[in-house]
């Protein structure tokens, strides 16, 4: 008997390789030059390089354009990124290099288009601030929006801030009585306003932005960063809302001197909604450590809401052990996951 008859799967077997494997051994970005993505352009990336002099304490910043290797796949690069570039980084006129490898984030904020859209998108990656700016008239302010911001930078693990603006417009109390439970640091500014308690709040920090169209945050930027030249436009009369001016994050380096260290500061496109479906309970409670703390004797599964009979925050307040308007306002973050204004 032949082997063809011995073995009746022989006719089905796959072919043998006759090409040499795919070598696993992986390209060396060792000395690769190391910088920050600051912004994107259609599939062009432009990375800034530090150029510290030794010699005499100074340093300038050289900006190179970039495309992301193929090795990357299918992985994202955005703005606030540390990437690893190869090439030609001169940044010379007509030069071009490669983002071959991303450096592990230490915070990524993201969004969802809304609250039933599955994709994560991110924002921007490596800031240890978020400031929501917010217009207190014209554009009216929407508390809605600012909570959803706050759940989303309590959620990338980032520092919240919020910035009221044109308080030369309307009084900020409202507002300030809102976030007063929260402990969220909040500033106040008017048109024309003296800007040195944000200087001084966002010095040494990477901070994104965010924020409603026409409030005001293309504005700032230009104060905060005297060469952004950012675009500013006009709130519609008819409609209450801003035009988008802003269509891409950027990161800027805000500048060093007369005490301050510098920084940076992320301008990001101006936002009408904010989803949050990738925000778990579980998540932001940590944000809230005092009350993480009491509610580890809520009952499996416990929602925190108000009628919730068993929850422990409910109970903790009857004690006196929580304060009501911080719990009234853990809730109302919550709930900010399903109404947006």
């Amino acid at each position: 008997m032949s082997r063809r008859d011995d073995d009746e799967h022989a006719a089905f077997e796959r072919p043998r390789r006759r090409s040499q494997p795919r070598t696993k051994v992986r390209p060396d970005y060792s000395d690769a030059a190391t910088g920050r993505v600051v912004t994107i352009d259609r599939g062009r990336y432009t990375v800034a390089f530090d150029d510290s002099s030794s010699a005499g304490g100074s340093s300038s910043i050289r900006s190179v354009t970039a495309v992301k290797s193929r090795g990357l796949g299918r992985k994202g690069v955005v703005v606030g990124d540390i990437a690893r570039v190869v090439g030609d980084i001169t940044g010379d006129e007509g030069s071009l290099a490669r983002i071959v490898e991303v450096e592990p984030r230490s915070t990524v904020l993201r969004r969802t288009a809304d609250d039933d859209d599955p994709i994560e998108r991110i924002i921007v990656a490596n800031a240890d601030q978020l400031m929501v700016v917010a217009a207190l008239a014209d554009p009216p302010p929407r508390p809605g929006l600012v909570d959803r911001c706050l759940v989303a930078a309590f959620d990338a693990g980032m520092t919240p801030l919020v910035c009221l603006t044109k308080a030369d417009l309307a009084s900020p109390d409202a507002m300030l009585a809102q976030l007063e439970p929260l402990g969220v640091q909040v500033l106040v500014t008017q048109r024309g306003g003296d800007i040195e308690a944000i200087r001084a709040v966002l010095d040494g920090h990477v901070t994104a932005m965010v924020g409603h169209s026409g409030v005001g945050k293309s504005t700032l930027v230009n104060e905060l960063v005297p060469d952004a030249e950012r675009v500013t436009s006009h709130v519609n009369a008819v409609t209450g809302r801003g035009r988008h001016t802003s269509t891409s994050a950027i990161s800027l380096a805000l500048p060093a001197g007369d005490g301050l260290t510098g920084g940076r500061i992320i301008d990001t496109p101006g936002i009408r909604s904010f989803g949050l479906a990738h925000v778990q309970v579980s998540e932001l409670i940590r944000a809230f450590p005092d009350l993480q703390d009491v509610a580890v004797d809520c009952p499996r599964g416990c929602p925190h809401t108000p009628d919730e009979p068993e929850c422990a925050l409910d109970v903790a307040v009857a004690a006196g052990r929580l304060p009501e308007p911080r719990v009234a306002s853990f809730r109302r973050m919550l709930a900010s996951r399903d109404h947006r204004d």
